[in-house]
């Protein structure tokens, strides 16, 4: 399923006024689990972090976590850059009404090439590495961006039913994805090879979030994917999911997991 004509949709549909766009980014807030686990993460992250931190939010696609960051502390300087030229426009058209443009900047790039060397106190990327092939060339840029002491977040797919696969040889859910996930292992070897060290790796979406996934976002994405006509029967169907979506993100954040569809890594330099 191609992925990105419903996201750019939704963009555009979000676009235009300052309530939309928050609107927008208070929805993906709550319907998406690993938002839960990233918020998680950064409150952990924000008592390292100095004052005046930079950060870079790496594949920044519709600006939510930048617009989380610049609300947690106001001293924080942010970049977000990504490959697609449109969201990044979106991006600054919204941060810059806001009023935010001073301390939160966007940059067409790609991450394969990208580089500010020791520059950066975090780097974040939620949900980008699964759709890049050269992957060690991008954890060696965010190594050599970082300045030392840095901490690197993200968030992916694992090998174990991320993307909605749940065999070696199944399709991605996602189109656009070039990997289905990575083993624990694998990602751990990579990120140890671009120089990272304290690498600590867990599971999300464990059975709960798995759950929540399919009612919250697969099954509305497929229909919408079929026709744009089923976004009216939406608001109907998530008055039904949305409050077990909750309790199920509520628990998969709460729970340990033995193995889960998604990775929340923390490493440092």
């Amino acid at each position: 399923m191609q992925y990105e004509p419903i996201k750019r949709s939704v963009g555009r549909f979000f676009s235009g006024s300052l309530f939309m766009r928050k609107l927008l980014y208070f929805l993906l807030d709550i319907l998406l689990l690993r938002t839960w686990h990233i918020r998680k993460a950064l409150r952990k992250a924000k008592g390292i972090l100095p004052d005046d931190a930079r950060i870079l939010d790496a594949g920044s696609g519709f600006g939510q976590y930048a617009w989380r960051l610049s609300r947690m502390n106001r001293n924080w300087k942010i970049k977000g850059v990504d490959i697609d030229r449109e969201m990044i426009e979106d991006c600054w058209s919204f941060f810059g009404k806001a009023g935010l443009s001073e301390r939160v900047s966007f940059r067409e790039a790609d991450l394969t090439t990208f580089s500010d060397p020791g520059k950066y106190d975090l780097i974040l990327s939620v949900d980008v590495m699964e759709h890049i092939e050269d992957d060690e060339s991008v954890f060696k840029n965010f190594h050599r961006s970082l300045a030392g002491g840095g901490i690197l977040i993200v968030s992916t797919p694992s090998d174990m039913g991320g993307s909605g696969v749940h065999s070696h040889d199944g399709e991605s859910f996602i189109g656009e994805h070039v990997r289905n996930g990575y083993g624990m292992e694998e990602i751990r070897g990579k990120l140890t090879a671009a120089g990272f060290r304290n690498i600590r790796i867990k599971y999300s979406y464990g059975i709960p979030g798995n759950i929540s996934w399919h009612i919250s976002m697969k099954y509305p994405i497929r229909l919408l994917n079929k026709s744009i006509f089923f976004a009216l029967i939406l608001p109907f169907y998530y008055l039904i999911a949305f409050p077990a979506a909750l309790i199920l993100n509520f628990l998969d954040l709460r729970l340990s997991h033995k193995k889960g569809s998604g990775l929340i890594i923390n490493a440092g330099k």
